[in-house]
């Protein structure tokens, strides 16, 4: 326990808690359930304590086995804590909708059927209004709840936070003439701490959501040697990518009403130019 206080000291917070311990559970349930249990014992208590104590030697102190193992589920732990931000950042780009080339195929098909498939809010509450009229209660709080995640506009992107990215981007544009993409440096750099910490705060969250995201499909996999971890990673899926969603709404709200703030407080005669820099008279 001393150690474990003492590594929280010296890591930070968001390595010691979304990132090593996730890691270190992991690593112990692919051990113990992937790799001792496996499916016809999946719920064997004993023989999971048994095979743990046979591994590190905990009988006759800690030769150099034990060491040996010891050693090997700290590295695999360390190495799983480094690979999840890069698969965060993989899941981040696909649900923006920044899809490499070679998937571009399936993101337009995604795309045409996510278009087909929508309905215009205004017609989704009257067939509300309908369907509550006709007593049809559950289909009437079915449709009020999908119009509350339905976007104003025709989907373009093969995923939600996509449209929702890029719907915030032209808000920005419309209000404040600014380009995202060519402005973002001269706002963190310009802006106030509270609009850089809302920011940081926002994207901090979306990245958890991201990591989350990646943890479900690892422990979803692992199902495939010990079947307890796939319904683990399919409601770990589901509440991250809830949180996803959650995340994604107020990164498009923070960053749209930090622009907003920044062209507010501009003087009139220095409005941020498109290159990101304060244009001079």
């Amino acid at each position: 326990m001393g150690l474990l206080v003492e590594l929280q000291k010296r890591i930070p917070d968001r390595w010691f808690l979304r990132r090593l311990l996730p890691a270190a559970l992991f690593v112990v349930v692919a051990l113990v359930g992937g790799g001792q249990l496996g499916h016809r014992r999946w719920n064997d208590i004993a023989l999971a304590r048994e095979r743990i104590a046979g591994a590190f030697r905990l009988g006759g102190g800690l030769p150099a086995a034990g060491i040996a193992s010891l050693v090997l589920v700290a590295v695999s732990v360390v190495a799983a804590a480094f690979a999840v931000p890069y698969a965060a950042n993989a899941i981040g780009a696909l649900t923006s909708g920044a899809w490499p080339w070679w998937l571009m195929p399936l993101g337009r098909r995604l795309a045409s059927w996510r278009a087909r498939r929508w309905v215009a809010p205004d017609e989704l509450a009257r067939q509300s209004v309908r369907a509550r009229d006709g007593g049809r209660e559950l289909r009437a709080d079915r449709l009020d709840a999908r119009r509350a995640r339905t976007g104003s506009g025709r989907p373009a992107s093969p995923t939600w936070s996509g449209d929702r990215f890029r719907a915030t981007e032209a808000h920005i544009r419309a209000k404040t003439g600014d380009d995202i993409a060519s402005a973002w440096p001269a706002l963190l750099l310009s802006a106030s701490d509270t609009s850089r910490a809302a920011l940081a705060e926002a994207r901090d969250a979306y990245d958890a959501a991201c990591e989350a995201l990646a943890w479900s499909m690892a422990f979803a996999l692992l199902g495939a040697w010990w079947w307890p971890a796939a319904p683990v990673g399919i409601v770990l899926g589901l509440a991250s990518w809830r949180s996803q969603r959650h995340a994604v709404r107020a990164l498009c709200r923070t960053t749209e009403a930090a622009f907003t703030l920044q062209h507010t407080d501009q003087p009139p005669g220095q409005p941020l130019s498109v290159d990101g820099e304060k244009s001079v008279r």
